[in-house]
């Protein structure tokens, strides 16, 4: 299993790369649509849509990246609508900031495929549309933030495993442990930190440094709520893995979990740091 987990890892890796360094920027755009879509059909698959429903959903929400991100200007065509996917990105964090906190607690279920769908494009839309934006401000920059998420799961992973003693949400994910969240923090904080220091080399004010940590934590939180909420829905619908698409990982689901709820913060951060 582990073997197999890493092929496919390497394989991913190095198809990202080529992809983020290569295709223009409507075919990135596209790229990312079609993740969108993979994902949605698995989305729809743990909220209990079937049949037509979930295939029509996978459709529409890939159409909708699509066709909003050409609207928005992310295809590389002017205008740039900067003001109209800032709101598309407030809806998305406000979504993790202030509704899944409290589904987390309650343990809701989909019970209605309206509310599927729609809960479905709000999930993932914001990130998808942030996947094209950020590789569009520049591909290292979309490339940092990505590393980021991968950071925290790594440092979560292990720090766990090795002084996982306290149960994080125990009735939705039983694995995770509130050591593996602090370490999660404490290695995503060095990766911000030293990153900072290398790109700008000299005096850095103690307050900006203090506000990136308080920052870097927060986006660590928000991934494990990513991931914790997608762990809900699975165990809601009595199932391991969102999908089989990618063996030894599961689904499409399954490895954009936690991006799905920090990319909508990078992206009003690109935003607010570029405009």
């Amino acid at each position: 299993m582990l073997k197999q987990r890493v092929i496919t890892a390497l394989a991913l890796l190095g198809g990202l790369l080529l992809a983020l360094f290569l295709l223009p920027p409507l075919g990135w755009l596209a790229l990312v649509s079609l993740v969108g879509a993979g994902a949605a059909w698995e989305w729809g698959g743990l909220s209990g849509l079937r049949d037509r429903l979930r295939g029509a959903f996978s459709a529409l929400a890939g159409v909708v990246c699509l066709l909003l991100g050409m609207l928005l200007g992310l295809d590389g065509a002017p205008p740039f609508l900067a003001l109209a996917l800032g709101a598309t990105y407030l809806v998305g964090a406000l979504f993790w900031l202030l509704l899944a906190p409290l589904w987390l607690n309650q343990g809701w279920r989909i019970r209605h495929p309206l509310v599927a769908a729609l809960v479905g494009l709000v999930v993932l839309v914001p990130g998808i549309l942030a996947l094209a934006h950020l590789r569009a401000a520049g591909p290292w920059i979309l490339l940092g933030a990505l590393a980021l998420v991968w950071i925290a799961d790594i440092a979560a992973y292990f720090s766990g495993r090795a002084f996982g003693r306290h149960k994080l949400a125990p009735g939705i994910s039983p694995g995770k442990t509130w050591e593996g969240a602090a370490g999660a923090a404490v290695g995503v904080v060095i990766a911000g930190g030293a990153t900072i220091i290398y790109l700008f080399p000299g005096d850095i004010p103690l307050t900006v440094m203090l506000s990136l940590a308080v920052f870097l934590v927060g986006l660590t939180a928000i991934s494990i709520e990513g991931d914790l909420f997608e762990s809900m829905l699975k165990r809601q619908a009595g199932v391991k893995d969102s999908g089989t698409l990618l063996p030894g990982h599961g689904g499409m689901l399954d490895r954009i979990d936690s991006l799905t709820s920090t990319l909508p913060f990078a992206g009003l951060l690109g935003l607010w740091l570029v405009h």
